[in-house]
């Protein structure tokens, strides 16, 4: 019974913090490595802990940029990928730019964005939405365009309408991968928006690893670290009860026994 409740899905992700956690400081102690280097995990638990309130409100303006970031990429990033998927053309001019433009390192444009939006949250929503939207592009293109043929054809002999079997056929069948762009996509928003606060904020966690940096508080970015990874952690897991609800039928999601 015991062995049951301790190996349970919902608390795997736990145990293995607390083995990673156990590891590590057995890690400090075994080769003696200086705190300089790595702080040992007590400390960066007591620097979240001492630190709470304001790591807490950096870390809403950090989830802030974030979130309008990803929506602005599921915004302009679906209708985009159904153009490109239902038009050759269109994906023949668009796609190759597309591509092209993930080439370009976001931390050597992030300035110019401050220069063109000034301070605030809108250079970290455009840096968010920069490196969430390329995700979502591709995996919905992938996933109307492996809409089996027989289901269109089966639907068009039967009188549906184009909207109907969009509906009915298209939309269902791309939806899983869908989702799976969406969930790459929301852990890269998160990097989007830190690269933001690195090069033009005075709020965030992003702001909060620069200032840690620049005076050598290693407990302090560690813990801001850990905050990041709980943000993306949680806006995955939000995604996936979203793509749960929303797809429950799929080989994903069905119950393992």
């Amino acid at each position: 019974m015991f062995q049951k409740v301790l190996l349970a899905p919902a608390l795997r992700p736990f145990i293995l913090v607390v083995v990673m956690l156990v590891l590590w400081d057995l890690a400090i102690r075994l080769f003696n490595i200086p705190p300089y280097l790595i702080p040992p995990p007590g400390k960066v638990v007591g620097q979240l802990i001492e630190q709470w309130p304001m790591l807490l409100q950096q870390s809403y303006f950090t989830t802030e940029a974030t979130f309008w970031g990803f929506i602005l990429s599921i915004v302009v990033g679906v209708p985009m990928a159904m153009v490109i998927a239902y038009s050759r053309t269109v994906e023949s001019f668009v796609y190759p730019l597309l591509v092209f433009s993930q080439s370009i390192p976001k931390v050597a444009i992030a300035p110019l964005f401050v220069v063109w939006f000034g301070f605030g949250i809108m250079p970290k929503i455009v840096t968010a939405f920069l490196l969430g939207f390329f995700p979502i592009i591709v995996a919905t293109v992938m996933g109307f365009k492996s809409v089996e043929s027989d289901m269109l054809d089966l639907a068009r002999s039967m009188g549906a309408s184009r909207l109907q079997t969009f509906l009915k056929i298209s939309l269902p069948q791309a939806l899983p991968a869908m989702f799976s762009g969406l969930k790459v996509s929301v852990t890269l928003a998160v990097v989007g928006a830190v690269v933001g606060e690195f090069v033009g904020s005075n709020s965030g966690i992003g702001y909060v690893l620069q200032v840690a940096n620049g005076n050598f508080d290693l407990p302090l970015m560690f813990a801001g670290l850990v905050l990041l990874s709980v943000i993306g952690v949680l806006l995955f897991a939000i995604v996936d009860l979203i793509e749960r609800l929303m797809i429950p039928w799929h080989i994903s999601h069905r119950k393992e026994y």
